[in-house]
């Protein structure tokens, strides 16, 4: 019967969409895009789940064999970028070498190899006049997601809405336009391969911001939830105008405070680590916070180590008697993401203040603490409002795939529906289930 379904979608699949500049043009086509995407969401909603493994799988072996492509695109979008004066965060978010295009191949096999949270059933009781109820997993639907310099998003945003039954929409930033369109390609390949409608997985094949607008409109009803993933600006533009869900943070402001009973060489490695792992992610750490008891032994090693390892310090009076090396934070460093080796550094009176900081400055996004007291640290953890709070690890681990979720759309900071990385189960809601044996209501 889904052979039926697949033969039927198949048939409204037309050629890759062109690149498109005029506005009449956009709205055409985005119209389009969000019919094709509602029709392919019906298919994908009721596909078994062995079915969408092999899909996934095919959309694997198809970035694998389309990696020279993609490289070639991406090798594009860098020069570009360079000749822009991208900064080189920017250039580590956007670039791909073999290893990466592998490992992209390498996280659709992981998602794939993922429970189907769709028909799931996750409560279920009796009533006393006999109904049985069940809340079952559902998909949402039509999934948009709007990005900007990864290309990897391209592939885990589409395969995690296609293993949850969505379809999904996704418009690549225009840093990253040959790169996405060369992934998304290898990703129809892998659909078509397996007799999947293409159009379960459509990128917007313009530059043009209106298609922007058009989708934060909902496209005529046919999207269910935005997904935006990007910088402040971005994030800000979506949740101000959309006129449907958004999962979203506005940025990842992300702390370590280092407790006085913490021990100096684990702080080290884990404040080292949370800042320098890789600078331009979203849970790359952006302000230090050492407590003022720890700070004779704690605060010159930690700031020397960040300087050493080529890390911008800018801190308050205590940081600059640390190290001379040290420039004057601002009050602005306190509330800045910098996605980049600079790190905001400030002393605080205690773990109160620690979590006073945090709330004021932070984005609620992820939040460590270092320390060997375990009462401070679960104050810390119950007290401090963020959507991932860590004990003694560091705040790269902010990632769906280290949350087991095999890989993530982003890291929602709200608190309805979905909160932390969004993986295939937040892309899910539900629905009741009712059976009865003819009861009536009185």
């Amino acid at each position: 019967m889904l052979g039926n379904c697949y033969d039927r979608e198949m048939s409204i699949v037309s050629a890759p969409l062109k690149a498109v500049d005029r506005l009449d043009d956009v709205d055409v086509v985005m119209r389009a895009i969000g019919a094709d995407a509602r029709t392919a969401a019906r298919v994908v909603a009721f596909t078994l789940t062995g079915d969408k493994n092999r899909a996934l799988q095919a959309m694997a072996d198809a970035v694998r064999a389309a990696a020279a492509a993609i490289l070639v695109a991406n090798e594009d979008d860098v020069a570009d970028a360079r000749r822009a004066g991208a900064t080189a965060a920017f250039i580590d978010r956007l670039a791909l070498d073999r290893k990466r295009v592998m490992a992209i191949a390498d996280g659709l096999e992981v998602i794939a190899a993922l429970p189907d949270p769709a028909g799931t059933v996750i409560a279920a009781w009796d009533r006393p006049n006999g109904m049985h109820i069940e809340r079952v997993r559902v998909p949402l639907g039509v999934i948009g997601v709007i990005y900007e310099s990864r290309p990897n998003v391209t592939a885990d945003a589409g395969a995690l809405a296609f293993k949850a039954g969505n379809a999904a929409i996704l418009r690549g930033g225009s840093e990253s336009f040959r790169s996405s369109r060369a992934i998304h390609a290898a990703l129809t390949t892998g659909l078509a391969a397996a007799r999947m409608p293409t159009t379960a997985i459509q990128l917007v094949p313009t530059r043009d911001r209106d298609a922007v607008g058009r989708m934060l409109a909902g496209l005529d009803g046919a999207i269910d939830v935005i997904v935006p993933r990007g910088g402040k600006g971005l994030v800000a533009r979506v949740q101000s105008e959309a006129r449907i869900p958004v999962f979203a943070h506005l940025d990842g402001n992300c702390h370590v405070y280092v407790h006085a009973a913490a021990d100096p060489a684990m702080a080290k490695a884990i404040v080292l680590n949370a800042k320098m792992r890789r600078t331009g992610v979203c849970g790359a750490a952006e302000t230090l916070l050492v407590d003022r008891a720890g700070a004779p032994t704690l605060l010159t090693p930690l700031v020397g180590m960040l300087i050493e390892a080529g890390c911008e310090v800018r801190g308050d009076c205590h940081a600059q008697s640390a190290d001379r090396r040290v420039k004057a934070a601002s009050e602005d460093d306190w509330g800045t993401e910098y996605l980049d080796a600079i790190i905001a550094v400030k002393v605080v009176d205690g773990i109160d203040e620690a979590i006073a900081h945090i709330e004021r400055y932070g984005s609620h996004h992820t939040d460590a603490i270092v320390t060997n007291d375990s009462t401070a640290a679960e104050r810390f953890l119950t007290r401090v409002d963020s959507a991932i709070v860590l004990h003694n690890a560091s705040t790269q681990f902010a990632d769906g795939g280290e949350f087991g979720f095999g890989a993530e759309i982003g890291i929602a900071t709200g608190r309805l529906h979905a909160r932390g990385p969004v993986g295939v189960e937040q892309l899910t809601t539900f629905k009741y289930c009712v059976r009865g044996s003819g009861q009536t209501r009185q």
